[in-house]
């Protein structure tokens, strides 16, 4: 049996929103072209939400991982609020679930990652996302 796309089993743990600014330049190559929807990072790893597709960077011991999930490729996504974090499953067209788990949040850290899912979600089912939506992620206008 072919499979497209390698099983990610990482659980990303995302922690903080990173200005996109921040980036690191290792991470900017792979985003070329591409629009900056919003930035996520751990300790160690970074993820990078674009108008295009997610870019997952697992670093660790000296060595980074880093996974391509283009949004073509994503059959279904879903997100989970708690009162403090959310979790976001994305099932892959191979049939490979990736989790990434958001902690630590506020109400404007929720409300962003919401724009996101609604964003996220449009550009999944090749649909254009509401401009007004992807312009508050671009411009980092995220407040309650």
């Amino acid at each position: 049996m072919y499979t497209r796309f390698k099983n990610i089993t990482k659980r990303f743990n995302f922690s903080k929103v990173l200005d996109k600014n921040d980036l690191p330049a290792y991470a900017k190559q792979y985003i070329k072209n591409e629009i900056v929807l919003s930035v996520y990072k751990t300790e160690n790893d970074h993820g990078v939400f674009t108008d295009k597709k997610i870019v997952l960077f697992d670093n660790k011991d000296n060595a980074k991982q880093i996974y391509t999930i283009p949004y073509k490729s994503i059959s279904c996504p879903s997100i989970n609020f708690k009162e403090d974090s959310a979790e976001l499953d994305l099932y892959l067209d191979s049939g490979h679930p990736v989790t990434l788990n958001f902690s630590n949040m506020d109400g404007n850290d929720k409300l962003r990652l919401r724009l996101l899912y609604v964003c996220l979600d449009k550009l999944v089912n090749n649909q254009n996302p509401v401009k007004e939506d992807m312009d508050k992620l671009i411009n980092n206008n995220v407040q309650l």
